[in-house]
């Protein structure tokens, strides 16, 4: 059979070519990030609230200057007022680090 240029006929793309809707890789291109938590948030929230990933957060608290956690049955939560504390005591850190390099 002759090549679409020479017939003239319009070339198509081949079946494998063609993406198929949820066999596309890679995130979506418009994630929409959920609004934060009321009371409290999971590890993975929290990870992507501030972020780092999990992977950081277990760093973190193995280190000992990750945020105070909740255990909730047997899930580990993070109250929003423990991330606020947490944020405070990272921006009081950094202030100190900055004074005693200049």
């Amino acid at each position: 059979m002759a090549r679409p240029e020479i017939t003239g006929k319009k070339t198509t793309a081949a079946a494998a070519d063609r993406a198929k809707i949820g066999h596309n890789c890679g995130p979506p291109l418009e994630q929409e990030t959920p609004p934060p938590p009321t009371g409290a948030y999971t590890i993975r929230q929290f990870a992507q609230a501030h972020g780092i990933s999990q992977d950081m957060f277990f760093k973190m608290k193995r280190e000992g200057w990750g945020p105070r956690t909740m255990a909730v049955g047997s899930r580990t939560l993070i109250s929003v007022e423990a991330a606020v504390a947490w944020r405070k005591e990272r921006e009081n850190a950094a202030a100190e680090a900055t004074e005693t390099a200049a």
